[in-house]
């Protein structure tokens, strides 16, 4: 029976008791082969202290962005700590292969990691955007994965810690490797998404109500999307070199710059129906995109 109450787990050995495996050889640290993963844990959900990369083969079908797609090969996925994992809709598929890499925040006291780890964008990014991997890229992150596993089975010793801490980054290097180029090689994907936002902004800025809505937010966008705000600036900046907050404010300003030169509008008034409570917020970054203030602009027209 669905418990339909959210459990929380904070360490491995927690993950090890769910799962129905032996005591974890290092409380801190963790890989678990999915395959072997049981059933019938009766948990629809479960909110993680943990960071987790995962590797995963034989979804039939998995969501990318708003779309499905059949795939059936290497694809892995990142949880930062406070995040939510679901369970495989219909329970874990009988062909499901692969492994979860399950590191608590405490290994990473004390190290390089533990400010570096936050650079690393997608662990934000939601799972339905997952990085696809080929055989070769799959091949050389599971070589990385048994080299950490080899290495906290081993005695545990001074220099453990360091070296584990090692193989860690350079799985996260590679991942920031794979995912830039995901954003290249689906480019029709990806531009299908860039002109649904450049749509979405070119109709916000056209709406009579901005000045009561207010300038449309990352996260508005995104969610208009379907994708992750973190992914979405990633794939944006790759695409085009900028932000979603940048390609928002470029909107903004071109559509300023029409009022400035098409009507008789104050810059206040302007500024209000563009959504800004203060003019001089506006004047400020329309200066610090266009070099010129609003009225250093209008004077090209007059």
């Amino acid at each position: 029976m669905a418990n339909s109450k959210l459990y929380r787990l904070k360490s491995i050995t927690e993950i090890h008791r769910l799962s129905g495996l032996s005591k974890p050889h290092h409380p801190l640290i963790g890989i678990i082969n999915v395959s072997g993963l049981k059933n019938d844990t009766g948990l629809n959900a479960v909110l993680l202290d943990l960071y987790v990369v995962s590797l995963k083969r034989g979804c039939d079908k998995l969501l990318y962005g708003q779309q499905k797609y059949d795939f059936d090969e290497g694809l892995m996925a990142f949880m930062s700590p406070g995040q939510i994992m679901r369970g495989e809709e219909g329970g874990v598929p009988p062909n499901l292969e692969g492994w979860m890499l399950f590191i608590h925040p405490d290994f990473l006291w004390n190290t390089s990691l533990a400010q570096n780890i936050k650079k690393y964008q997608y662990f934000d990014y939601s799972v339905n955007e997952a990085l696809f991997l080929s055989d070769k890229e799959e091949t050389l992150i599971n070589g990385i994965i048994e080299n950490i596993k080899s290495e906290y089975n081993a005695n545990i010793d001074k220099f453990s810690q360091d070296i584990i801490i090692s193989h860690i980054e350079t799985l996260l290097n590679y991942a920031e490797r794979f995912y830039q180029r995901q954003f290249i090689t689906r480019k029709i994907t990806n531009n299908k998404v860039l002109n649904r936002v450049e749509d979405l902004l070119i109709d916000y800025f056209h709406n009579e109500s901005l000045s009561s809505e207010g300038l449309p937010s990352v996260q508005f966008v995104a969610d208009s999307m379907g994708i992750s705000s973190k992914y979405l600036s990633s794939l944006l900046k790759q695409l085009t070199g900028m932000t979603t907050q940048q390609h928002i404010h470029d909107k903004l300003v071109s559509k300023a710059k029409e009022k400035l030169s098409t009507t008789e509008l104050s810059v206040s008034e302007i500024a209000f129906q563009l959504g800004f409570e203060h003019p001089q917020s506006f004047s400020k970054l329309f200066k610090a995109k266009t070099n010129q203030s609003p009225i250093e602009f209008r004077q090209f027209f007059n």
